[in-house]
């Protein structure tokens, strides 16, 4: 991937496209996919799509209980206990899935958290990186050779339109000077996309591609963490919690970009890219406001991507993936 690939393919979809636009028609049948988080929000529609799709959908879920009651009426699916934050609980769900599977087409790589209070898991890492960032690359790391065996697979990671708040924190990406909740999650949605370009030059040999895209402003649980005073000031809900603003989307239009990534023909022998609105997204200036849409240049450059993914393989002592 070259910034040069970064942009538009002229999409037949659009910001208004759904779920059920991007896939209808499609047969996927003998497909098999991780969705992370696919029990509620964006991810549950992910999961009913894929599954009336024909896919095979296997769920890790920190809370199993929760995610079998919310997908008790979807067949073709399954729930794997697994806490993002904690890296032997992502190895012993990629052990339960290696039992049950040779082979793995898509990684889907929706869970995620925002805006938390100051949290520290594993080795004292801040908890946005942690869980959004470390636990997905771990899991993908460990899952590698179940996506080398599919032969085409892909590996979606969402992002967000938050990456514009900063780009990695090298001198102190676990805020140990002094911690700011949006900052943090801003470098962790920065570290989703440039985590897509390294894997996507590691696993193009293996015909393993991947991309990262913004879903669109949705509200979902990804807002828990946030006061409903807080959302009424930014202009997203009114005082009794409904959506006033006029560029949201609904969760399946918000899950549609990731599954125009999984599925699209337009994205053959493409990756490494990130997405927004079912196409690829034009390179933004430095100084853009975050909802003109559009990736930051440092959230997909390939130098800062392979120097994040040695952190990442350092921190996390995840299996190196060699091209």
């Amino acid at each position: 991937m070259t910034i040069t690939d970064q942009q538009p393919l002229d999409s037949p979809f659009s910001a208004t496209s759904t779920a059920e636009d991007v896939m209808a028609g499609l047969d996927l049948s003998g497909a098999t996919a991780v969705v992370t988080g696919g029990y509620s929000g964006l991810g549950l529609e992910t999961t009913r799509a894929l599954v009336t799709a024909g896919v095979r959908v296997i769920v890790p879920a920190r809370r199993p209980g929760a995610a079998r009651a919310a997908l008790a009426d979807v067949d073709g699916c399954e729930v794997v206990p697994m806490d993002l934050a904690d890296l032997d609980s992502v190895r012993a769900a990629v052990a339960q899935i290696n039992d049950s599977t040779s082979r793995l087409d898509l990684l889907m790589a929706v869970a995620g958290v925002m805006a938390t209070p100051e949290r520290r898991v594993g080795q004292g890492w801040e908890g946005q990186l942690a869980v959004n960032h470390f636990g997905h690359f771990a899991l993908a790391c460990e899952l590698y050779p179940l996506l080398a065996a599919a032969g085409g697979a892909r590996v979606v990671v969402n992002s967000s339109a938050g990456h514009t708040l900063t780009g990695i924190r090298w001198h102190d990406p676990h805020f140990r000077t002094g911690y700011d909740r949006w900052l943090a999650y801003g470098q962790a949605k920065t570290a989703n996309a440039l985590f897509a370009v390294q894997l996507d030059t590691l696993g193009r040999n293996d015909g393993v591609r991947a991309f990262a895209l913004h879903p669109g402003k949705i509200i979902t649980g990804l807002q828990r963490e946030m006061t409903l005073q807080e959302q009424i000031e930014r202009g997203w809900v009114d005082e009794h919690g409904t959506v006033i603003g006029a560029d949201f989307k609904t969760p399946s239009q918000g899950a549609a970009t990731g599954l125009w990534a999984a599925t699209s023909p337009l994205l053959n022998g493409r990756g490494g890219l990130y997405l927004e609105d079912c196409d690829v997204a034009r390179v933004s200036a430095p100084a853009e406001p975050m909802d003109d849409g559009g990736v930051r240049e440092y959230a997909v450059d390939p130098d800062a991507a392979e120097r994040l993914w040695e952190l990442s393989i350092a921190a996390t002592g995840a299996t190196p993936i060699t091209r």
